[in-house]
This record gives structure tokens, C-alpha cells and sequence, in this order.
């Protein structure tokens, strides 16, 4: 199946949105930091919003919403919520009188469950730690190993520190 572009992405490509999120999923993010900050919007018009920066994707721009379910899971201060995961999740919801797309927080954060990796891809990844392109840590966070894989992981690591 090919993946779409909505046409939000090309008008605001800066922050975070409903049309961010692919469709029918939840994507849970980590948030870096929060904090106010100015925000031009789509017309042109300056104002100064809470912003949470997500780790290894675009600014969020929270609404009071979005900011009072953050504040349920973590508590009221925004320092707390740094590193800490948030699910969202695309919705509608009544803007001027018209339904307009939203994001929302999920009031639990989904559990990221690790795939495994293939041996061709293990290796792959084996050659590149020992090329130092690629860390152990990197590896072991992004994939479910198998208890032989990592007895490989683990020897490779000995050859590399040696």
C-alpha cells in the first residue's frame, strides 16, 4: 500500500498535527522539553503557544486539552513531563462551528513491544557496530534479540574492545 501525504503537511510542515499520525494508529512520542514559546501560524498571525519538543520528530503545539491530559498521566509541572512517552492519537472535534482534525493524548501510554530481527539484518548491524557506525545500546532498544543473538552481540563486543 502506497503512503499518502494529507495536504496539511504541505501547508504547516513545521508542527505536529492530526495529519502527522498515520491513519488508523496511535503513535506514541517521547517529549524532550516543554515550553511557551511565539508560533506563526498558517496565516501569517503571531502568537505565543505551549510547545512540547519531541524527541526525534517535529514541535507539538499543545492545546489546553492535550496539556491537562499530560498534566493526569504526570503531574501539573511541566518539567516532570520531560522523557516521558505520550500516546496521540488523530481525532475530530467542533472548532467554529465547523468538526476540524485534532490530536489527542491517549490516558494510558501504549507499551512499545520490540519485533525481532532477522539474521541478515542481525549481521548487518553486527558489522556496522563493529565498523562503529552502530552501538550495542542502538540495537538492543530497537529489537527483541534472541538469547543466541545476543551471545553473538556480546562476543562481538569482546572482539571490538580487545
Amino acid at each position: 500500500m502506497r503512503k499518502k501525504t494529507h495536504w496539511k503537511q504541505l501547508v504547516n510542515p513545521d508542527y505536529l498535527g492530526a495529519y502527522s499520525i498515520p491513519e488508523g494508529e496511535d503513535l506514541t512520542v517521547v517529549i524532550d522539553f516543554v515550553q511557551s514559546e511565539e508560533v506563526v501560524g498558517t496565516n501569517g498571525k503571531k502568537e505565543i503557544c505551549s510547545v512540547a519538543h519531541i524527541k526525534g520528530n517535529k514541535p507539538w503545539i499543545l492545546n489546553m486539552t492535550n496539556q491537562k491530559s499530560i498534566a493526569r498521566l504526570y503531574g501539573p509541572y511541566i518539567e516532570d513531563w520531560e522523557g516521558k512517552p505520550v500516546t496521540l492519537y488523530a481525532s475530530t472535534t467542533k472548532l467554529a462551528g465547523e468538526m476540524v482534525e485534532c490530536v489527542r493524548v491517549r490516558p494510558q501510554v501504549a507499551i512499545r513491544t520490540k519485533k525481532p530481527i532477522s539474521d541478515a539484518r542481525f549481521q548487518k548491524a553486527l558489522a556496522s557496530i563493529a565498523s562503529g557506525v552502530y552501538t550495542a545500546e542502538k540495537l538492543r532498544d530497537g529489537f527483541a534479540l534472541t538469547d543466541a543473538q545476543e551471545k553473538q552481540l556480546a562476543e562481538a563486543a569482546d572482539e571490538v574492545t580487545v
